[in-house]
C-alpha cells in the first residue's frame, strides 16, 4: 500500500490560525482547522504561542479524517511576523517540527504575507504584486525568474501607511487639529468622537482623547477602528477626510510600483488584501487610480486561492523534494 501523502498548510495570523489538510498527489482537501493566534516569536510568549496554534489547529483539522492516525509527511506555514532570512525565521522552522513531530526538511515557514501571494498566483507562475492593507499594511511580489521583494510592513510604529491603522489615527490626529482651530471644523470631528463615546462638545473633549490613545489596550486596534468612520466622511465629501484615504492609498500603490520595478515586472497583476481594501471600497478605487498613474498596465485581481492554499503549495513542493 502506498504511503499516506497528508500535508498540512498553515495561515498563523495574530487573531486566529487555520490549518487545512491536503492529500498531496491528489490535491484532495481533507479537512480544515481553527486555532489561537500568534504573536512575534521573541516576545516572551511567543515560542509557547505558536506551538498551541500549531498544534490546536492541526487537532481540529483532522477531526475530518476518517483515519485518525494518518502520519502528517509535510507542512508549510505562514506566519505573522517572520522575516524572510532571519534567525526568527530559523526558530519558528525549528519550533514548527517539535510541535507537528517532523523533521526539519519536511518543514517551511515563512510569512505569511509569502503563503498569500502563493496562494494569490495559483497554478500560474508569471509572477505578480500581493498588496495587504489591514491594521498594518505589506507588500511583496514575484516575478516569473522566481525572486521576490518585500515592501513595508516594519510595524505600525514605524511603517504603516496605507494601513486602517494610518487611515484612523491621520483622520483623528485631523480632528484635534479642527478642535483647537488649526484646521476648518468638519462633520468628520463629531463622527470620530462619537466614534470614541466623547461629546463634541465637551471642552475637555480633547484631553480624554490624548488619554484614551495612551491606554494599554488602544494601540493600533484602537486606531484602525476608526477608519472605517474616516472612509464614510470621505465618501461624503469630507474633503479633510478624502485627503487622509488618498495619502493611503498613493502609499500603497507606492509599494507595488517598487516592487514592480525591482523585479523588472510589466503591467502586472495585483492583488489586493486585508481588511481595509476589503471593506474600504474608496481606499481600494483609489488605489486602482493611483497604480495606473505609478504603476502603468498593473490590474487589480482576484487571488486564485488563500494563504492557506499557497502553504499548502510550499508544503507540497518540500515533500516532493525530499531524497528518495
Amino acid at each position: 500500500m502506498a504511503e499516506p501523502s497528508l500535508i498540512a498548510g498553515f495561515d498563523a495570523g495574530q487573531t486566529h490560525t487555520s490549518c487545512r489538510l491536503s492529500d498531496a498527489c491528489s490535491g484532495e482537501l481533507l479537512g480544515e482547522g481553527q486555532g489561537p493566534g500568534v504573536c512575534h516569536l521573541a516576545a516572551a510568549d511567543g515560542p509557547t504561542r505558536f506551538r498551541q496554534a500549531l498544534q490546536g489547529s492541526l487537532a481540529q483539522a483532522r477531526l475530518h479524517l476518517p483515519h485518525a492516525g494518518t502520519p502528517l509527511l509535510a507542512a508549510g506555514i505562514g506566519a505573522s511576523g517572520i522575516e524572510v532570512g532571519s534567525s526568527v525565521q530559523e526558530l519558528g522552522r525549528q519550533l514548527a517540527a517539535e510541535a507537528l513531530q517532523l523533521p526539519l526538511e519536511r518543514v517551511v515557514v515563512t510569512g505569511d504575507e509569502r503563503t498569500a501571494l502563493r496562494g494569490a498566483m495559483g497554478n500560474h507562475h508569471q509572477g505578480g504584486i500581493v498588496v495587504i492593507s489591514g491594521t498594518g499594511t505589506i507588500a511583496v511580489g514575484r516575478n516569473p525568474a522566481g525572486q521576490e521583494h518585500r515592501c513595508s510592513g516594519w510595524g505600525w510604529l514605524l511603517d504603516g501607511a496605507g494601513s486602517a491603522t494610518d487611515i484612523g489615527r491621520d483622520g483623528l490626529a485631523l480632528s484635534l487639529a479642527m478642535a483647537d482651530g488649526r484646521q476648518p471644523d468638519s462633520p468628520l470631528r463629531a463622527r470620530i468622537w462619537a466614534g470614541l463615546n466623547v461629546s463634541p462638545g465637551d471642552p475637555q473633549a480633547a484631553q480624554a482623547i490624548k488619554a484614551l490613545v495612551v491606554e494599554p489596550g488602544f494601540g493600533a486596534a484602537g486606531f484602525a477602528r476608526l477608519a472605517p468612520l474616516v472612509a464614510d466622511a470621505a465618501n461624503e465629501g469630507d474633503a479633510g477626510a478624502a485627503a487622509v484615504v488618498e495619502r493611503s492609498a498613493q502609499a500603497l500603490a507606492l509599494m507595488a510600483a517598487t516592487i514592480c520595478t525591482r523585479l523588472q515586472l510589466s503591467a502586472p497583476r495585483v492583488w489586493p488584501m486585508g481588511g481595509a481594501l476589503e471593506h474600504l471600497a474608496l481606499l481600494r478605487c483609489r488605489l486602482e487610480a493611483c497604480l495606473g498613474e505609478c504603476c502603468p498596465g498593473a490590474q487589480l485581481q482576484v487571488p486564485a486561492a488563500d494563504a492557506c492554499s499557497g502553504a499548502l503549495s510550499l508544503a507540497r513542493e518540500c515533500l516532493e523534494a525530499r531524497p528518495r
